[in-house]
């Protein structure tokens, strides 16, 4: 089921306009506005509004796709975050999973006292459920959620932008009218682009 005004939805607008791959039920692509290079964005094909809702079979497909990005990321810029926002601080209420290089800790982004690990990124599945809401993020191969009490639209976006030193990105809605850093995002997506086309092709 797609949506008709919402870009992640719409295979041929701006969202994808960094394809990397796809799966039969996902599409791999670089943040059209990124934090950092490397910036990815896994989104499912079908309209839903967070990875706690996704079906086995899309759970299946997404984990291949997922670890597959991890990998491309940590081994072209050496360090991988993940984040997503499930159906909670979303500006764009359609699933998308955040890849994106950082090296730091998890008190870099999350500083309260408010933080629970999670052994597999599955188990989001069952506190969606229970709660219809989660706030989740990794480094490297450590996983947490964060307490919902917290989540305001773009949380993670602007707390990865701060550990980062690149506040200016973390509205992407403010970045879409800032042409030269536009430009330098373009340039950032075509490079990370190119470098997964010769990762893929050397498998």
């Amino acid at each position: 089921m797609l949506e008709d005004t919402c870009p992640h939805c719409d295979s041929k607008g701006w969202a994808f306009t960094y394809i990397l791959d796809q799966t039969p039920h996902f599409h791999l692509l670089c943040d059209v506005h990124p934090l950092v290079e490397g910036h990815l964005l896994i989104i499912p094909k079908r309209h839903i509004s967070c990875a706690g809702a996704y079906t086995i079979e899309e759970w299946t497909d997404f984990k291949k796709l997922y670890e597959n990005a991890q990998h491309f990321i940590f081994k072209h810029f050496g360090s991988v975050a993940t984040f997503e926002h499930g159906n909670i601080g979303q500006t764009v209420f359609h699933s998308h999973v955040h890849l994106l290089p950082f090296q730091g800790t998890c008190k870099d982004i999350v500083p309260e006292t408010a933080l629970t690990r999670l052994d597999t990124i599955e188990q989001i599945v069952t506190l969606f459920k229970q709660e219809g809401k989660y706030l989740f993020f990794s480094i490297d191969q450590q996983k947490w959620i964060v307490d919902t009490a917290l989540g305001v639209p773009r949380f993670f976006r602007d707390r990865f932008a701060k550990a980062l030193g690149c506040h200016e990105r973390g509205d992407w809605k403010a970045i879409r009218k800032e042409h030269r850093l536009m430009e330098i995002c373009a340039e950032e997506n075509r490079r990370c682009q190119l470098s997964y086309q010769t990762s893929v092709k050397s498998r």
